[in-house]
This record gives C-alpha cells, structure tokens and sequence, in this order.
C-alpha cells in the first residue's frame, strides 16, 4: 500500500522505515528542510538501534522516500498518519497547535478519499477536532475518514517494537476505513484490538499513566526501604514474582523521565481536571517523582557536605539507555540541579552528549570521551543512566582514577558489595543499610 507519515522524528521515522520494511511504500514528510537533507543524504538526526540500516535499505529499494511537501505526500498516500509533536503547556495540557496546523493542510490537498490517522499521543476528543477542522477546510464533498492508531514505541527498542508490536490498537467509526487499516497491519503478527476512536485516544494515556505509576511506587517503596534497612531491589523482586503484577516497570531510581511520560501524565492529569474527575492518583505519581530527584540530590549533599568547588562524574545524560534523547531526562535535571549547587560536574554518555549540546546547561559543565575520563579525580560519581557499559567497567581501575571513592548508583545498576570490595563507599536507591561517606 501507499502510506504518507507527517512528521519525521522519533514516532514518524521510524514507523515510515518499518512499513517500508514490510513492504509498503512510505513517503516522509517533514517542514524542517535541513532534516529532509539529511535523511536523502542518508544520515539519521536520532539514534535508534537498528533504524539506519532499514532506512538505507529502503530508501536504496524505493519504498522510502522524503520530502517537504505536504501536497506531495497526501498525493502519494492512501493513508495519511500525522505524527508530529505535541508538547505540553504550562498548565500540563497539550499543545494540538501542530496536529490542527497539518490537519489543515491536508484538508487543502484532498481531491479523493483518504484516511487520516492520528498517531501522535493525543488526549481524547482529538480526532474529533481532526475531522472537524478538515471537513471545515477541504473542498465540499471530498470524502474522508479519521482513525486513531497510538503508537507504543519505547525510546532504544522502537524498530522492535514496531516490527513485533504487542498489540494494534485502530480506533474508527468507519468499517470502510477500520478495513483498510486492517490491511496497512496486515504484515505484522500482533492482537488487533478495534474500538471507537475515543476508547482509543485515552488507551495511550491510560497506559503510560499506569506505567508511571509502577515506577512510582517503587520508588516509594525505595524510601521505606532506606529507613527500615530492606533492599528495594529484594522487595520489587517478590512483588514482581506475582503474575498479577510482573517485574517491568518496578525499578526505584531516579524517576521517570523522556518525551512521553511525564507529558503523558501532565495531559491526562489535565484532561481529567478538564472534566470534572480530578485523577489525584497521578498527582501524587507526579509528587513522587519530583521527590525522588530531590531526595538524591539532597544524599549526595549529606555526604559530600558542600558542593560548590566539588568535582562530581555523572554517567549518563539521556532519559534512558539506547537512546541519544535528553528531553526531560531526569539525567539532565541533576546535573542542571548540581551546577545549581556550584560543583564541577564533568559527564560522559555514550550516545547523548551531541543532543545534550543543544541545552543552556551543556556550557556549564564538561563532557567527556570516556567514563574514566568523566570518573578523573572526582570527588564523587553518579550513575544518571543505566547504560550497560557503565555496569561493565572496571571497578578497581576506576577507584585508582578518582579522588575520592563514592559511588552515588541513581539506578542501582551496580552489586553494592562489588563496588564495596573494589574500596569504594556505595549509595543505591532503596538499598538498605549499604556504608556511605560520613
């Protein structure tokens, strides 16, 4: 089939080349030209494991194209997916404006009958603004249909996740159009789940929300932990052991982070204001996680005493591993609360850093080429992100590099009593009575 993505960043991109992968032919679309270059030239503005080689491919076969024309692709596809940003607002609502901006230039090049589907993370009632501000733009008597299909891509696994979804969600009122999408869908061996396109829009949301709330919860266990002497990681393990519940999801750390959840919770948390059914539930997800950081902060402090004039080693500045994404990332919003504080925070991520220079705070520390490099005479080192190679490294080669030996482990990605035989004093999230510096 003939598809058009609008909107060419992580969700768009990747769902383009994945279709193209399975056979369809996808035209890209995006506004930013330097990008649209970019990709013709064959070079890819984000890492994803995996996606550069289907993009090569299918651009070499002809089943991936690019352009900046709006006009050209809703020629070109027979479904449309808008797939563009919608960041949130202040008051943690979403902005549509990109979703309404490209639903009206599509409603202007419509000559016959296409589907056009919301793939972006949308709050509920959007498709109906969709089909509203088409039907009031295109010309009188062009036929259209507009389908809900939110994605469930995590950030580092995404071509996965599309090539092997766990399941389809299509949301429509139309049998005509919920037929075609069951063909688009056809490749993939996945439940597909048909609803109404409001079930379908509040499915996304629901499930972040959900997913937030795990990590919340263990991250309040986390507290009590520290308290009583349990390890976290012990306690999650039991409660995970419980097929009701599973272990996904159930790590105390940081907090959550990344361009979806605490978007996704900010809207749903407004939405539901909006309607008259506050969901203090998430609110308090939300105090969780603010906490969380806070606490963190406020243990290396205890330790170290003063900050300012410190030089601190962060490992890790993406929201999570295998992924160069900084936005939101709780990695980013420490290193942002040290520099606060006055220490000298040098940092090392493998794939972030270059995304990280986009930031105002990337001029106010120091990047490294390596993890030992970033751990050179520190006074502390904090594990942000729980990349692989950060659990791998030598523990005694990096005790002798550093000044002072302590370890802050915000992802408890470490075996305390390793770091502890190696010379090293520990702190974990949740993980009982392990020494710390006095």
């Amino acid at each position: 089939m003939k598809l058009t993505i609008i909107g060419s960043g992580y969700v768009g991109l990747t769902t383009g080349a994945c279709f193209a992968e399975v056979g369809h032919h996808v035209m890209c679309v995006d506004n930013n030209e330097a990008k649209i270059q970019s990709l013709l030239e064959g070079k890819i503005p984000i890492y994803e494991p995996g996606l550069e080689n289907i993009v090569r491919k299918n651009v070499a076969s002809k089943r991936l194209q690019f352009t900046t024309s709006t006009e050209v692709g809703v020629n070109h596809g027979e479904v449309i997916f808008i797939a563009v940003p919608t960041p949130p607002q202040p008051d943690g609502s979403v902005d549509l404006s990109f979703i309404e901006k490209v639903a009206r230039e599509i409603a202007v090049c419509l000559d016959s009958y296409r589907i056009v589907v919301d793939k972006s993370t949308v709050p509920v009632k959007t498709g109906e603004r969709v089909a509203q501000t088409i039907r009031r733009y295109a010309k009188p008597g062009v036929e259209f249909d507009v389908i809900s299909n939110p994605e469930f891509l995590r950030e580092g696994s995404a071509v996965d996740d599309l090539m092997n979804p766990d399941r389809i969600v299509i949301g429509g009122n139309s049998d005509r159009a919920l037929g075609i999408m069951q063909k688009v869908y056809e490749p993939f061996v996945a439940p597909v789940l048909v609803t109404d396109i409001n079930s379908a829009e509040l499915i996304k949301h629901a499930a972040n929300s959900f997913l937030a709330l795990k990590i919340s919860y263990a991250n309040a266990l986390s507290e009590i932990c520290e308290v009583t002497g349990a390890d976290v990681e012990k306690v999650v393990e039991g409660i995970g052991m419980d097929k009701r519940i599973g272990r996904s999801f159930l790590n105390a750390g940081l907090g959550y982070g990344g361009s979806c959840f605490p978007k996704d919770i900010a809207a749903f948390i407004a939405l539901s204001d909006q309607a008259g059914t506050p969901f203090n539930l998430l609110k308090e997800v939300e105090k969780i996680n603010v906490r969380q950081l806070n606490r963190f902060v406020d243990s290396i402090r205890e330790a170290l005493w003063v900050l300012r004039d410190k030089k601190i080693a962060v490992w890790g500045l993406s929201f999570k591993p295998n992924t160069d994404d900084v936005r939101c990332s709780v990695a980013v919003s420490l290193v942002e609360a040290l520099v606060k504080e006055g220490a000298q925070v040098t940092a090392y991520d493998p794939k972030g850093m270059e995304k990280f220079l986009e930031l105002p705070i990337s001029s106010k520390i120091t990047l490294a080429a390596t993890p030992l490099e970033a751990a050179t005479d520190a006074e502390a080192l904090v594990i942000a992100t729980e990349w692989p190679e950060f659990s791998g490294v030598d523990l005694r080669e990096l005790h002798q590099v550093m000044r002072a030996p302590l370890i802050f482990d915000g992802r408890n990605l470490l075996e305390p009593s390793e770091a502890i035989d190696a010379g090293f004093q520990y702190r974990g999230i949740g993980r009982g009575t392990v020494p710390v510096a006095p």
